[in-house]
């Protein structure tokens, strides 16, 4: 008989528990939020105080739930960029299931429970991962926090905040700052923020892995460490594309671009900046500036002619947040946070020291400027 193991994660005052029959899983969710979150060995019992992930490796029980979701009204969407067929009990039970991946999930949110099948141990790890972090964001999100798209990273308990869309170049400052500067890395795209009851922003990381081009990483002088790594047979996170893989092997030290004009970039998992760049990570801060840049390549580093502002379209919410709907009902409040929460964090982040940026490809040039517009000691 499988011995089950369990693991607790918690975030400021949010937590859920995750069982498994699969030591692996608890494992992967262990390194997974370690370092930003806590994670600790816990007792394997639904008993468990709080919300409960049971994940097992069982190729029967996860056919069963697909007959179920399939011979039934179901509809079908998109979760993590993956087709999913979902379907809902009369008492609020969610079912669903990727043929993709081959797991499927039964959502119990009025029970605090939610449990994931399959049959490859490692897309179940990652999956669990994925849903324990949504267990824990809608938590926070309805305790009053907020869910930003930025980066952030910190110096002397400070978060410089980075906000920016979609290759604007909030993961670029952020490694500036880390790499250049000594800075702790808190987040490399999404952060949570609530007003304290002293007035401070406090920012909490969102664990993900973090995403960086191959340009980027050379000329931070980090690609011969990564290449040299994988060379070596350390593995990267396993939603990295095959074909940054193969440049990584092929030396190619260019940015990777995919056939529909996005970048294609190595997948880090958040336990190698330490391990590997000697980066350390952050498990919250207070927001100290903000900082909007866009990257213009052969540009000297500057302030913009015309600054930028923080809007709602800064928040994880509406179209903002194409990868995770809630479609398991673990949020249950706007995906960004709720309305007046974010109004709240709004005003007082416009309070905070604001630079709207141009930056080039030049990093020692970048950071010098970085360093003289936020006064880093």
């Amino acid at each position: 008989m499988v011995s089950a193991t369990a693991i607790r994660i918690h975030a400021a005052d949010a937590a859920v528990t995750v069982i498994s029959n699969d030591s692996s899983v608890t494992q992967w969710s262990g390194r997974y939020f370690g370092d930003w979150w806590n994670a600790t060995a816990a007792e394997p019992t639904e008993e468990s105080s709080g919300f409960v992930v049971l994940s097992d490796v069982d190729p029967k029980a996860y056919a069963a739930v697909a007959r179920q979701v399939t011979s039934r009204k179901h509809e079908e969407t998109e979760y993590a960029r993956l087709p999913l067929l979902v379907s809902e009990d009369r008492d609020g039970t969610i079912r669903a299931f990727s043929s993709s991946d081959k797991l499927a999930y039964i959502s119990e949110p009025h029970a605090g429970r939610l449990t994931i099948l399959g049959t490859d141990a490692q897309a179940l790890a990652v999956a669990t991962a994925r849903l324990a972090r949504e267990v824990v964001r809608g938590l926070l999100l309805r305790d009053g926090w907020t869910l930003l798209h930025a980066s952030a990273a910190v110096i002397d308990e400070g978060a410089v905040l980075t906000f920016g869309s979609k290759g604007s170049g909030k993961s670029t400052v952020a490694m500036i700052l880390a790499r250049q500067k000594g800075a702790e890395l808190l987040a490399n795209d999404r952060v949570f923020i609530r007003r304290d009851e002293s007035g401070q922003l406090q920012v909490l990381p969102w664990p993900s892995a973090a995403a960086l081009g191959l340009g980027l990483l050379d000329a931070l002088n980090l690609y011969d460490i990564v290449r040299e790594r994988v060379q070596a047979g350390e593995e990267l996170h396993p939603t990295q594309d095959q074909r940054v893989t193969d440049a990584l092997a092929a030396g190619q030290r260019e940015p990777l671009w995919a056939p529909n004009g996005k970048e294609m970039k190595v997948q880090l998992h958040p336990d190698q900046f330490p391990a590997w760049f000697g980066i350390p990570l952050s498990a919250g801060a207070r927001a100290s500036a903000l900082v909007f840049p866009s990257i213009v390549p052969d540009a000297a580093p500057a302030l913009a002619d015309q600054a930028r502002v923080l809007t709602e379209a800064d928040f994880m919410t509406g179209e903002t947040e194409d990868r995770y709907p809630d479609v398991f009902r673990l949020i249950q409040v706007d995906g960004g946070g709720r309305e007046q929460d974010r109004a709240r964090v709004l005003a007082y982040l416009d309070g905070l020291p604001q630079h709207t940026v141009v930056l080039g490809h030049d990093i020692e040039a970048s950071g010098q400027f970085l360093d003289k517009i936020i006064n880093i000691a």
